[in-house]
């Protein structure tokens, strides 16, 4: 349950490389296997304050070849697709409605925060229906030249405001920003 009452929150918390991309354009996170990774960056303690997960199609279908394909343990995971009407698992539920009357009923019900896993056209569509709350980004120093986005291109301006910054001894650095309302500058 949120803290003292609090609504619930989305929250995207991703990786990035340096030049701003997801993954590599063939869908591939290769490039987050690095030689001199140190701890994991925050994930244990972001894990433990969500209770629900939600994954675009091409995301679960990436989370299937990794042998994920219950989703994440311990919590409620929701794939968002047009195409797929049946998850590889029945611990996996598969959204089809519109993403804002989706969101505004699981904002309704009690539980932790939610984490929008990915990918980027799931990320936009809850992004531009206003359901993003917050972003965690984890900034990997290496550039892989071109690939998916963080967030599907389209014209829009979103204000942000930083909470946390945070550098890592492997050279990651973490930032943490809520989204603010159209018009607010704090």
């Amino acid at each position: 349950m949120p803290k003292s009452g609090r609504r619930r929150k989305f929250i995207v918390y991703v990786a990035v490389s340096a030049d701003g991309f997801i993954a590599r354009a063939d869908g591939s996170v290769d490039w987050l296997d690095r030689p001199n990774l140190k701890g994991d960056h925050g994930m244990g303690a972001f894990y433990r304050s969500i209770d629900t997960c939600i994954l675009g199609r091409k995301t679960y279908d990436l989370s299937v070849k990794f042998g994920m394909a219950d989703g994440y343990a311990g919590k409620k995971n929701y794939v968002f697709s047009r195409t797929v009407s049946k998850a590889a698992s029945p611990k996996v539920s598969v959204v089809s409605e519109d993403v804002h009357i989706f969101s505004e009923r699981l904002l309704s019900e009690k539980g932790k925060d939610i984490w929008l896993v990915g990918g980027a056209e799931l990320v936009a569509a809850f992004l531009d229906c206003g359901q993003v709350d917050e972003f965690i980004i984890h900034l990997i120093p290496t550039m892989i030249g071109e690939g998916i986005p963080l967030v599907a291109p389209c014209h829009r301006d979103v204000p942000l405001k930083v909470l946390t910054t945070k550098r890592f001894p492997d050279g990651v650095v973490r930032l943490h920003y809520a989204v603010l309302a159209k018009g607010s500058t704090n």
